[in-house]
């Protein structure tokens, strides 16, 4: 979700800044709300689990979009199976690009010895790049970023109408190595309960998440877990579209929040934001990374799939009060 995320504005500088040329995004079909709100962006369902799974489902999916008449392709995601579909728009004869993932690059930002801790260039730059290469360059700001969506009234009914700050919290990642500790969350989650007027919203999916959210929340009449099925994925953009700031890990939250221009708090741990995964157009200072003065081998990981004996509690060096200070100054200085 996450990668699809920071592709979004990418996509809609594209459409911006080249209003005659028709765009198509081939993806699964939950993430269509991400460009609903982008005018001139067709979406195409890709279905992994039933009409396009496997080698015959993808000849299905690429001659479905070969009936588009498809121009150039540009394979935003470098995997598996968006590389075969590219191939075969390659065979064809179009011209096709795929954003370069920096695999060596990355390699010595997170190797053990010989690291080399310097800055990648973000993926969405990255991104930017492969549209030059198709010829269509971009150039990407808050003209880049999604308006902010009406809340509908289903949504009002369950979490109110909007009052005070309202402030989101993502506190869970794919990998353990990214996820603050519940009892640091649970102290930062107390000191943000006090902010006068402040309504938090905790995201998250799946029995075990809202079980933990739910304790997070605890009798606190301020706090809604967003969780359990409460929402849609287009609910739950509607909502984060309009929030004042969101808390989240290394995940797709931070990239959720980032493109309609929320600010957004990162916490690091294994992973780093010189990696490329920072949220788009946040300043830097709003990433707070684990200590490399006590862990100097981090980033131990580019997307914390990857652990490392003795370094399972680096997050505790980001304390809650790092946290709830770097939030207050961030709302100020929103207003």
């Amino acid at each position: 979700m996450g990668d699809v995320a920071m592709t979004v504005p990418v996509v809609r500088a594209l459409a911006q800044q080249y209003p005659d040329i028709r765009i198509t995004i081939a993806s699964r079909a939950a993430y269509k709300p991400f460009f609903d709100a982008i005018q001139g962006v067709n979406f195409y369902e890709a279905d992994f689990t039933r009409q396009h799974k496997g080698i015959a489902g993808l000849w299905r999916l690429y001659k479905g979009l070969r009936a588009l008449h498809i121009y150039a392709v540009v394979d935003l995601h470098n995997v598996l199976r968006s590389k075969v579909i590219t191939k075969l728009f390659g065979w064809r004869g179009k011209k096709t690009v795929a954003t370069d993932k920096m695999h060596d690059a990355r390699k010595l930002l997170t190797a053990e010895k010989n690291k080399r801790f310097e800055p990648l260039p973000s993926v969405v730059s990255r991104h930017a790049d492969a549209l030059a290469q198709l010829g269509f360059p971009v150039t990407l700001g808050t003209d880049s970023l999604l308006p902010k969506l009406p809340i509908s009234i289903d949504i009002l009914d369950t979490v109110g109408d909007k009052s005070g700050q309202w402030i989101g919290i993502a506190p869970f990642a794919q990998h353990r190595s990214k996820v603050y500790p519940k009892d640091l969350m649970q102290q930062v989650i107390a000191g943000l309960t006090v902010i006068p007027g402040a309504t938090l919203f905790l995201f998250g999916g799946g029995k075990d998440e809202t079980r933990q959210l739910k304790k997070f929340a605890g009798e606190n009449a301020n706090i809604h877990v967003i969780a359990g099925g409460k929402m849609t994925l287009k609910q739950e953009i509607q909502l984060i579209s309009n929030l004042d700031l969101m808390l989240s890990m290394d995940s797709a939250n931070a990239h959720m929040a980032a493109m309609y221009g929320v600010p957004v708090v990162t916490l690091w741990g294994a992973t780093h934001p010189y990696a490329g995964f920072a949220p788009f157009n946040q300043p830097a200072s709003n990433a707070l990374t684990s200590s490399r003065e006590q862990y100097p081998m981090l980033p131990t990981s580019a997307y914390g799939n990857k652990t490392v004996p003795g370094y399972e509690d680096v997050m505790r060096t980001i304390t809650p009060e790092m946290v709830i200070d770097k939030i207050d100054k961030v709302l100020k200085a929103k207003g």
